[in-house]
């Protein structure tokens, strides 16, 4: 396998539901992204090989292939092609693994990955919801499903109570992991972390999620998701509008276009997990990329694991070891948001530009997605 570089990396702001970016049409969001990623770069849009995005939301909208669309609407060449991925709230860090293997194959020299979701217009689980009301029931509602599974309520709200039961996370401990997501947030955002990666965007120019005002007694009042359950909505994701893309190339387009890396593509991996539990992945996924990689948790210097809830964070701190400071040092998505589509690339995006600014070598990512799957990738900056 060919070396497979990240050579340019770039993200909207995320908007909060019903915020600056609910208005705005997912194909030209995504438009935005693919425009500022060449301008920043310098590429040439006519050697872009290919456009992988993910989105998890295809319906209305979000349909009709919204790598090609949003290509399209930004004014870029007919002849370059683009395929949309779903792999839940992966999606978009597959798009990054796809473009990496088809770089490091020879496939392709230029590979554009991304995605987007503005989930104020499409709310999550919307085909689901259409599916049920044609009659077809959900996803889990099969023969061969149930023949397996049997009719066990099925979903990431259920999977996060069952892994904070399971692992022993308390309410207060996920509200003080949260308190901590928002303040390193914040604090990113006043020291100017973010302002490399971010293109203002439709008005916006910084993450509109972090809360100032949030504190543990006003979570402590909180009501639960569930009856007797510990999970309420400070110690989940947000709901969120969003966008993010990155430029993967091989070593002979860097040399050929004058092209700089930022990272290489050192190590990926993806594992399916209990579909009941479905939030587990990123345990097996972290321990299998670590040892493709030949390197162990010490050896990284920067995680991003995405935030879907505080349980999931927390139980994989406790079976990896990873060291908290290092661990979503600038915020995760309970105070940024999970624009679901496009929250792989997003935290790709922070975790290069993070790594190259605070000279760190290696950056790890993992995120649970829907269904009991995880993908896990090792960066590398410097070498």
């Amino acid at each position: 396998m060919s070396q497979a570089f990240v050579v340019g990396a770039v993200r909207t702001p995320v908007g909060r539901r019903r915020g600056t970016l609910a208005g705005v049409h997912p194909a030209d969001l995504g438009a935005h992204v693919l425009r500022a990623l060449l301008e920043r770069t310098g590429a040439d849009p006519d050697a872009i090989d290919d456009v992988y995005f993910g989105c998890v939301g295809q319906i209305g909208a979000q349909t009709g292939n919204i790598a090609r669309t949003a290509w399209l609407s930004a004014g870029l060449p007919h002849h370059v092609p683009g395929t949309t991925i779903d792999r839940q709230c992966g999606s978009s860090q597959q798009a990054v693994h796809f473009a990496a293997q088809a770089v490091g194959s020879g496939a392709a020299d230029l590979v554009i990955a991304g995605g987007v979701e503005v989930m104020s217009l499409v709310p999550i689980a919307s085909p689901m919801t259409v599916g049920e009301q044609a009659g077809l029931g959900s996803p889990y509602a099969g023969a061969g499903w149930r023949e397996h599974f049997g009719d066990q309520e099925v979903s990431q709200f259920r999977g996060a109570e069952l892994i904070a039961e399971k692992w022993g996370v308390s309410r207060e401990d996920m509200e003080r992991f949260a308190l901590t997501s928002h303040e390193r947030a914040l604090a990113a955002q006043a020291g100017g972390a973010f302002d490399d990666e971010i293109v203002p965007a439709f008005g916006l120019t910084a993450d509109e999620g972090p809360r100032a005002d949030t504190t543990l007694e006003k979570m402590a009042g909180l009501r639960t998701l569930t009856e007797g359950g510990r999970l309420t909505a400070a110690v989940s994701s947000q709901i969120s509008d969003g966008a993010a893309a990155l430029l993967i190339a091989s070593e002979e387009a860097v040399n050929r276009h004058g092209l700089t890396p930022l990272a290489r593509v050192h190590t990926m991996a993806v594992t399916g997990s209990d579909p009941i539990h479905m939030l587990t992945g990123p345990i097996p996924a972290t321990e299998k990329v670590l040892a493709r990689a030949g390197l162990t948790i010490e050896d990284i210097d920067l995680v991003e694991i995405n935030e879907a809830f505080a349980s999931v964070v927390l139980a994989w701190q406790k079976e990896i070891g990873a060291d908290p400071a290092r661990v979503n040092a600038y915020g995760g998505a309970i105070a940024l948001g999970h624009p679901l589509g496009a929250t792989g690339a997003r935290l790709m995006t922070t975790l290069v530009h993070q790594l190259r600014r605070t000279g760190g070598r290696y950056g790890l990512q993992t995120m649970c997605e829907g269904g009991g799957m995880a993908n896990a990738t090792v960066l590398e900056v410097g070498n």
